[in-house]
């Protein structure tokens, strides 16, 4: 049996050449170019940790699932959710709905008053800059009473926004301070089948009915106005005063 001298000597012999102190050493040949360190894994051609360099067929095992990066905590140390979408605003209809829905309600007149100002500016929107414009020009024809440059301006508007029912109602409005009852009627008819709600042209056309004799339709259009607005003390009271001619009471 050879001595342990001799074991060790035979060992040394016939070591591997890959065998290194550590990994990244230096090579054994101390006048190589050095390569730098090794790696210990090899990338196959689908970038995977796939072989031990060296070893030609022998795989690396399987590298464990990397967890999922937890959420960020939030404040109370619950995981935090995800930032939501900013909300999107109210369309014109929504917040037309929305402010009927408190002038219906509203008990005190100013805060009636308030909430109607604020529907008929939501009326007066367009969604259109040229027709905005023109309804400026428009407005201040009428004010001078230029009754031919408003009309004109009207007629354009509602050949360009057929759908706006404000349009009609400003010609409506128009047509009956000039006199042209079944013009601004026919317009009204137009203001109300865009918008059912619109207590202006209701009141304008229980005015014209009542105008005419016709004061069981004016009532009833009168009525229609004042269910929108309550809030309105005149309207109220025109309504109060045409009752009796058409129920033979006093109200």
């Amino acid at each position: 049996m050879p001595s342990a001298a001799a074991l060790a000597a035979a060992l040394a012999l016939t070591a591997p050449s890959w065998a290194a102190p550590a990994f990244g050493a230096a090579p054994a040949d101390a006048d190589a170019p050095s390569r730098g360190p090794q790696p210990f894994f090899h990338r196959g051609p689908d970038g995977d940790l796939d072989a031990f360099p060296g070893f030609p067929g022998l795989k690396a095992p399987p590298l464990p699932n990397r967890p999922a990066p937890a959420a960020e905590a939030a404040p109370d140390g619950k995981p935090g959710a995800p930032e939501a979408a900013p909300p999107k605003p109210p369309t014109r209809a929504e917040r037309l709905d929305r402010l009927m829905d408190r002038l219906a309600k509203a008990q005190d007149p100013e805060e009636a008053s308030g909430i109607a100002a604020l529907v008929q500016r939501t009326w007066m929107e367009s969604g259109s800059d040229t027709a905005d414009l023109l309804m400026a020009r428009a407005l201040v024809a009428m004010e001078g009473k230029r009754t031919d440059v408003a009309a004109a301006l009207l007629d354009k508007i509602i050949e360009l926004r057929p759908g706006w029912a404000e349009a009609w109602n400003r010609r409506a409005t128009l047509r009956y301070l000039d006199g042209d009852d079944t013009g601004s009627m026919e317009d009204i008819s137009h203001v109300l089948a865009l918008e059912p709600r619109h207590f202006g042209a209701l009141s304008g056309m229980g005015f014209i009915l009542a105008r005419h004799g016709e004061n069981a339709a004016a009532l009833r259009a009168l009525r229609r106005a004042l269910a929108v607005y309550p809030g309105d003390a005149e309207l109220r009271k025109a309504v109060d005063k045409l009752a009796p001619s058409v129920e033979g009471q006093d109200l």
